[in-house]
């Protein structure tokens, strides 16, 4: 008599990301990594989120734009990195995947770290979104998942309303930053960070570079450097 042969049972497929679905940190992790194909997708507050198509003037441009501005920064501070569309992995419930952001490294006294998988673990110290309106999930879920997760400053351009909004983050609160002179908001944990919103929204990029330059002169920028050296550069400027 013929024995039979019992095939092993075949692994279970890890099911596809859809657009609602609730899930946990791991869990999304898992099945976006099985789904090389997929460009961006988030979970805020233990909900999956998958953005439609990038629009060029509503989202690609004006994210070129806050890449070079970050980068220009980034690059005469040492102690600071910027990165783009990097999933983070703030909580649980938490994994966004801000269009930029610029964080303090550990080493300068920086609270996040990049994990074994190459994922950033813990909340960067700025974060930038681009969204087309303030109905926009960016002004909502998202924000307050920033919040909870102690981001210390957040920005968000409203490319449809033209407008900036850039809070930092007072007693587990967000509270704007006012504009200076000219309609020039600065940063308070990034001292230099100087951003020249109405030559960005003029999509006037020498200068909005140029009122950069301005802030990387200013004395404050110095003494961050010097915070940075010493490995307390996260700490916020009042």
């Amino acid at each position: 008599m013929v024995g039979t042969v019992i095939a092993p049972a075949e692994a279970k497929a890890i099911p596809p990301l859809e657009n609602g679905d609730r899930l946990n940190a791991h869990e999304f992790l898992r099945r976006y990594e099985a789904m090389p194909e997929l460009k961006k997708a988030e979970l805020i507050q233990g909900t999956v989120y998958m953005p439609p198509p990038v629009r060029l003037t509503e989202h690609a441009e004006p994210d070129n734009a806050m890449q070079g501005w970050l980068f220009h920064y980034a690059a005469y501070t040492p102690g600071t990195k910027a990165g783009a569309g990097a999933t983070a992995r703030l909580g649980p419930d938490d994994v966004p995947q801000p269009d930029a952001l610029l964080r303090v490294l550990p080493e300068s006294g920086g609270r996040s770290r990049v994990d074994a998988k190459g994922y950033l673990q813990g909340p960067p110290e700025l974060v930038v979104e681009i969204a087309a309106s303030s109905v926009s999930i960016d002004a909502g879920a998202k924000r307050q998942s920033y919040r909870r997760a102690g981001v210390l400053e957040y920005l968000l351009w409203r490319t449809q309303d033209a407008a900036v909004d850039w809070w930092v983050l007072e007693e587990d609160e967000y509270r704007p930053l006012v504009p200076h002179a000219q309609g020039v908001i600065r940063s308070r944990v990034f001292p230099g960070l100087w951003l020249n919103v109405p030559a960005l929204l003029a999509d006037e990029g020498r200068r909005l570079l140029a009122t950069l330059e301005r802030g990387l002169k200013d004395p404050a920028h110095a003494e961050f450097l010097a915070r940075l050296r010493a490995g307390s550069g996260s700490q916020c400027s009042g």
